[in-house]
């Protein structure tokens, strides 16, 4: 009799945003519990509580950006 060895796939769990739960990914409200905690997040990005940073800029204006070839 040959067997196979038994894979396991492996369940990802991760933590509920808002209320820090435990939740699986197999779950209907994935990454969040419950749908109550799926709409207070929503709240939160219309309201402007959260927001996405612009990327970080170089304040050095005396350095041209565009200076690939050097000038003889």
């Amino acid at each position: 009799m040959d067997q196979k060895p038994r894979i396991r796939k492996r369940r990802l769990s991760l933590k509920c945003p808002i209320c820090k739960k435990v939740v699986k990914n197999g779950e209907p409200d994935f990454p969040f519990c419950s749908d109550r905690c799926r709409i207070i997040d929503l709240g939160k990005w219309a309201s402007g509580a959260y927001v996405i940073s612009s990327p970080v800029q170089d304040t050095d204006e005396g350095v041209d950006q565009n200076s690939d070839s050097e000038e003889f």
